[in-house]
């Protein structure tokens, strides 16, 4: 196995931008966005194009990094286009460091952008498959809803296996709005209660409406560079800590695994939290991809935040929500926020921003130290980074 502990906070993001969020402006494209924000970046830490020599992009096109290095001038070294999923954003640091750390180049832009709401790109019955790939096959003729449909089976597995009631998922749903609230960037700000989410229509059993992360718009960028340069940038530095990944299978979960036990979450939250040399307890904020609100229960038991079947009980009384003593997912998520089709972006920029202490109303206080955990495709791929400052 690998060891990572030489590479804890030598790396760090300087900039951040993010654009479009919500419904983008008429005329937007995944690439205009991206630009956009990753000018921003730029901006916030006081680079210019010329700076930037690694690229790291996707969504819309196979060769995403290469528009987006010709529409910003760019002249990159590297570039790297690799996507698994919402948690692609993530990997692209983890490869960054690795270019950078192998002097393939000095300076790495991020970016990931999406107009999939404007363009009404995004089907009801969810992601449109190859009749000739292994879910056109095995899954799409039998009438499965993509990925809705399979975590809905997470979580009829979890409810069979635990016991859990609707107001257990509810509270999830509850805490990010109260948290998007508190951010005026939300695109879902109105008050929810627990009646209108008991209300909400079941889209796949056990799943309601406001189980189901949104679709929206949404474009992002950070910049990563060695914590020696970024010493001598605009923005503070927040420092990557730790982190642990692993990637199982493609899209279709046709594989003996036990959903609820497989122990991946857990080995790859021991390995962060071992290179960040942190416990769980030192942890301030944590941000978990909640494109369902039974993945934050689950993550949450994954982690190792909770024992199995616990993650219920623990998010009741408001324990996530603003105010509560465990801060989970401070822009409101994907539930609330803003939910872009790949949301490990918004969960980085998110960590970010509470960690140089910008995020007003909805601030942290005192956050030193973020916990981020994003997955990709359907239960395919595990990320867990550790994020801090010193």
């Amino acid at each position: 196995m690998a060891d990572n502990a030489a590479l804890a906070g030598r790396y760090a993001v300087v900039g951040v931008g993010e654009t479009g969020l919500g419904k983008a402006p008429a005329g937007a494209t995944a690439l205009s966005l991206q630009c956009r924000a990753a000018r921003l970046a730029m901006l916030e830490a006081g680079l210019a194009p010329a700076d930037i020599d690694g690229v790291f992009a996707h969504w819309d096109d196979r060769a995403n990094a290469l528009l987006v290095s010709e529409y910003l001038d760019i002249h990159p070294r590297y570039v790297d286009n690799t996507v698994v999923g919402g948690q692609s954003n993530i990997t692209h640091l983890v490869h960054a460091m690795a270019a950078i750390e192998a002097g393939l180049c000095e300076v790495a832009l991020v970016t990931y952008g999406s107009t999939q709401h404007l363009d009404k790109s995004r089907a009801r019955g969810g992601i449109v498959q190859d009749p000739r790939s292994p879910m056109g096959q095995f899954a799409t003729p039998y009438g499965m809803l993509n990925p809705v449909g399979y975590y809905a089976m997470l979580a009829q597995l979890y409810w069979s296996r635990f016991g859990c009631v609707p107001e257990q998922l509810g509270e999830v749903a509850l805490a990010a709005r109260r948290w998007a609230q508190l951010n005026p960037n939300a695109a879902r700000r109105e008050p929810l209660t627990m009646e209108d989410y008991l209300a909400s229509p079941v889209i796949a059993d056990p799943l309601r409406k406001l189980d189901i992360c949104q679709i929206n718009d949404g474009a992002g960028a950070m910049i990563l560079t060695s914590a020696g340069r970024a010493a001598d940038l605009a923005q503070k530095p927040v420092s990557i800590r730790g982190f642990g990944d692993t990637y199982r299978h493609h899209m279709t979960p046709l594989g003996s695994e036990d959903w609820l036990d497989n122990g991946a979450l857990r080995e790859i939250a021991d390995d962060a939290l071992a290179m960040a040399r942190l416990d769980r307890q030192d942890i301030d904020v944590v941000q978990i991809y909640d494109a369902f609100t039974i993945n934050v229960l689950v993550a949450l038991e994954g982690l190792g935040f909770c024992e199995p079947g616990g993650a219920g009980t623990f998010v009741g009384g408001g324990r996530i929500a603003p105010g509560g003593t465990f801060p989970l997912n401070t822009s409101g998520g994907g539930l609330s926020f803003n939910h872009s089709g790949q949301f490990g972006m918004q969960l980085m920029i998110e960590a970010v921003r509470q960690l140089r202490g910008e995020c007003d109303a909805r601030q942290v206080p005192d956050a030193r130290t973020c916990l981020v955990q994003a997955g990709g495709m359907v239960m395919s791929a595990y990320m867990v980074m550790i994020l801090g400052t010193d």
